[in-house]
């Protein structure tokens, strides 16, 4: 006898969400990319601005941060209560056929196609 699996039942979506198109499912650059962006961007920015921002939480980004200074793409530098950040723009990009390439190379590449308006987050709240 074939056993029957469990009802899956959908909760209702709130009203505000029902609204929103559908988040993607994916981009073409990573986490990784998109918080040395923002960084690169303001060095001085902050990390639960750069959640914000990216759409993961603090907590990530800091796993992001540890992992691109562990990997010589960024330093650290404190400036009182607060961190300074330094993309290190000469080293090469990690995966075989995008090695040819420095960092920098992509930061500008970003930055040169970057709105003149750009989204900054409320330092207030």
């Amino acid at each position: 006898m074939k056993k029957s699996s469990p009802t899956r039942h959908s909760s209702p979506q709130p009203a505000s969400r029902a609204t929103e198109p559908p988040a993607a499912a994916w981009t073409f650059l990573t986490n990784h990319a998109h918080v040395l962006w923002c960084i690169f961007r303001e060095p001085e920015i902050r990390l639960r601005e750069i959640a914000e921002l990216v759409g993961i939480t603090e907590r990530m980004v800091q796993k992001i941060v540890g992992e691109l200074v562990a990997a010589n793409y960024l330093e650290i530098e404190k400036r009182g209560r607060r961190n300074a950040y330094r993309v290190l723009a000469d080293q090469p990009l990690r995966h075989p056929l995008e090695a040819h390439c420095q960092m920098g190379q992509l930061l500008e590449l970003l930055k040169m196609t970057q709105p003149a308006a750009r989204r900054r987050v409320n330092r207030d709240s």
